[in-house]
């Protein structure tokens, strides 16, 4: 929206930060035009003590035009009871514009309201309609080279549950399978592709469909031979004490060698990681696959129930339902509730 207001009175910032404030609330009343064809223009002006604060606003529409001007003692009042009578304005117009349909026009184009229900263009597909942008392939790369560490963590921990369920075979499938074929089926063209906020849960919910896919070909494929597998027996009698040697003697010890990293864990951190997931499945093989995978998408990766709908395919209740199930089944589960006690959430909270 173009916008441009003028003040004729003494610099007060409160009046200024009013005027935007109210400009705010404008614009979410006009996000179905385009922004390109909006203008406002306004003039905030102080007249004298008896007379107070006069505001002009001039609204301009692709589909019409309105204009206020109010006084008022003080300059916060005229700021806000004019841009009321414009908000006033502005859903009349909108409300006359969604009833345009039902009106008649003779050979002349003159319009009125009675007659005949005649067939228009709905303003949804008009020139002046505004649409939220849709996810691109440059999104999809864009996110996946940015985010493909956190993405592989959940598709290898997915794996890692149906295997200790035995729903797939131990090493059937590969995680690089599974993202190769989420991508693949992000980047199709004729993929219906949802909007650009809704990026990471479609591209999970990818992921999950490559996974059941996947799934799917092994059951029917049987026992399959992979060709990048090596067909000669592992020697298993070789000597690793070459490669346990890590500092030579004519090497010299560098700082990155005794200085600990932070942001990597170490070996205990990654075996009570992989010790507490093992716990969790174990704990989990009595609930059905839904509850599992709604538990794990908001406790483990942190979506919101909404965000779960979206990936898993069902309604906002029922993914409320599935995680109220799994965390109740955990709860009581003798491995997990004395290593978790107090710090599982209510049931009603998801």
């Amino acid at each position: 929206m173009n916008v441009h207001v003028s003040y004729r009175l003494a610099k007060n910032p409160a009046v200024e930060k009013d005027v935007q404030h109210q400009i705010e609330k404008l614009q979410k009343r006009l996000q179905v035009f385009r922004p390109d064809l909006v203008h406002l223009r306004g003039v905030v002006e102080e007249l004298s003590p008896r007379e107070g604060t006069s505001i002009s606003l001039n609204l301009r529409l692709p589909s019409g035009q309105m204009a206020v001007q109010k006084n008022a003692p003080t300059p916060e009042a005229a700021i806000k009871t004019g841009f009321e009578d414009l908000l006033q304005q502005l859903n009349k117009h909108k409300d006359m514009l969604r009833a345009s349909h039902k009106w008649q026009r003779d050979r002349r184009g003159n319009a009125t309201r009675q007659g005949a229900k005649i067939k228009e263009v709905p303003f949804e597909e008009t020139l002046a309609a505004v649409f939220p942008e849709t996810i691109s392939s440059d999104d999809v790369r864009s996110y996946v080279n940015a985010n493909l560490s956190r993405l592989d963590r959940f598709v290898e921990r997915e794996i890692y549950f149906r295997e200790a369920q035995d729903t797939i075979p131990p090493n059937s499938i590969s995680k690089e399978e599974v993202i190769d074929e989420a991508i693949a089926l992000a980047l199709t063209e004729g993929e219906e592709k949802p909007e650009k906020l809704a990026l990471e849960p479609w591209l999970y919910r990818q992921a999950l469909r490559a996974l059941d896919r996947l799934c799917r070909a092994e059951e029917s494929n049987g026992e399959v031979v992979h060709l990048e597998d090596s067909a000669r027996r592992p020697d298993v009698r070789a000597s690793d004490e070459p490669k346990l040697q890590f500092h030579q003697p004519d090497e010299a010890i560098m700082g990155q060698d005794v200085v600990p990293d932070s942001r990597a864990a170490n070996p205990e951190q990654i075996m009570a990681s992989d010790e507490l997931l093992r716990l969790i499945a174990s704990a989990l093989r009595d609930v059905s696959s839904g509850s599992r995978e709604a538990f794990i998408l908001h406790a483990i990766e942190g979506f919101s129930v909404e965000e779960i709908a979206v990936i898993t395919g069902q309604t906002s209740d029922r993914v409320h339902a599935f995680v109220s199930t799994a965390r109740d089944h955990l709860r009581k589960a003798p491995e997990l509730s004395g290593r978790f006690r107090g710090r599982f959430a209510p049931t009603g909270v998801a």
